[in-house]
């Protein structure tokens, strides 16, 4: 899948990040001993010159990985000789750079977890990443229902001295008017009830694309599902077990959780919903850190107030991904990080199982093209006042 790459190319290109906007720029006399790496590690920086191929990197058989971790701790040295010997205006001008760089390193390390799970599905043998028994949760979800939230004008987008991704500003007021949100996201069992119910064969469910998109793929379930002896089961990356009901269904596109939506008489949240709801709810969670790499039941039979809001899965809204008012790419090639893909996707809230609790924020906003489905996506409905 050309969204996918190779776990070294990850490394490599990490790693090729803090050379191209912090070796080459702060240190005149710098040369890269690897010139072409330039090149074949470069992902979508067209300012920062010409790159390989997205859906070609899997053919790329050199470097070996041994010669990525000798790239990688080549970089390193030079990055922490420059830090050692800079003074304080130095200091203050590499910075945000460097921080910049260990973000967008996190944000790599979650695609390593989604890639890896991907081309390891590809294999019949389908291969364990990590042996780790998982329970099946016997015990029902707690049933589904809504917390209400009334009309208000609403500060919206990253506030403070804290790194944030330039996507999250400016700070502005957004009018959201009344809704209400589902205490937790949608389970496997919930979703099966859809598939049962021909959900995926009923066209007046779906959006005219993903009607196409459905049809065209062949889908029939979430990514990584399939029907063994008349029961579900889902390739993991703990192995091919049976799909437990109780938990988070994910790996599902934008088009599968509106539709999904549109069949439950309701809505995807806008994500000024979802953000008012999240503002002062604890950022706790299954994220990656604990090696799950899996959503996670929840254990509360009765609740009444948001739950799972971060970590386990990506929630989908149906806000477009779009600049805030007053936005402005920064000069250059790193301008190209963000607003160059304000188009064509939609915003994802929340962290998932395979993101760095480190990493998100009420404010974070991930965006994908609705098409997409190998990343730990879920669904969270909304509702308009009856």
């Amino acid at each position: 899948m050309p969204d996918v790459s190779p776990t070294k190319w990850h490394l490599a290109h990490t790693t090729w990040f803090f050379e191209t906007f912090v070796l080459k720029r702060w240190i005149a006399q710098y040369r890269p001993e690897i010139p072409d790496y330039s090149y074949l590690f470069n992902s979508y920086y067209n300012a920062a010159g010409d790159m390989h191929r997205r859906d070609l990197r899997g053919l790329i058989s050199r470097p070996t990985v041994e010669d990525t971790r000798r790239y990688r701790a080549s970089i390193d040295s030079h990055i922490e000789n420059l830090l050692s010997n800079a003074d304080d205006k130095l200091l203050d001008e590499i910075e945000p750079i460097v921080i910049l760089g260990i973000h967008h390193e996190q944000q790599h390390q979650e695609l390593l977890v989604t890639d890896i799970k991907h081309v390891f599905a590809q294999n019949p043998l389908h291969p364990v990443f990590r042996e780790r028994k998982i329970d099946i949760v016997s015990a029902e979800p707690a049933p589904l229902s809504f917390v209400e939230f009334d009309e208000a004008i609403v500060e919206i987008g990253h506030n403070g001295n804290e790194f944030s991704y330039d996507n999250e500003g400016p700070r502005h007021r957004a009018l959201v008017l009344p809704f209400s949100l589902a205490m937790r996201p949608i389970t496997n069992g919930e979703y099966i009830a859809f598939i049962e119910d021909n959900g995926y064969a009923r066209s007046e469910f779906w959006l005219s694309l993903g009607w196409t998109t459905a049809n065209e793929q062949r889908w029939q379930a979430p990514l990584y599902w399939e029907k063994r002896d008349g029961a579900w089961w889902n390739f993991t990356l703990s192995g091919f077990r049976p799909v437990d009901e109780a938990e988070p269904v994910t790996h599902v596109s934008y088009f599968e959780a509106d539709a999904f939506a549109n069949w439950s008489d309701a809505r995807l949240p806008t994500e000024f919903e979802w953000e008012r709801a999240a503002t002062n709810l604890p950022m706790d969670g299954n994220f990656v850190e604990s090696e799950r790499f899996h959503p996670q039941a929840s254990n509360v039979a009765q609740a009444r107030q948001l739950m799972q809001m971060f970590g386990d899965v990506w929630e989908w809204t149906r806000s477009a991904y779009s600049p805030y008012p007053g936005y402005r790419a920064a000069a250059g090639a790193l301008g190209e990080y963000n607003g160059k893909f304000m188009c064509n996707q939609y915003v994802l809230r929340g962290g998932s199982c395979a993101t760095s609790q480190t990493h998100i924020r009420r404010t974070y906003r991930n965006f994908f093209q609705p098409e997409k489905r190998w990343q730990f996506n879920g669904v969270r409905l909304a509702r308009d006042p009856q």
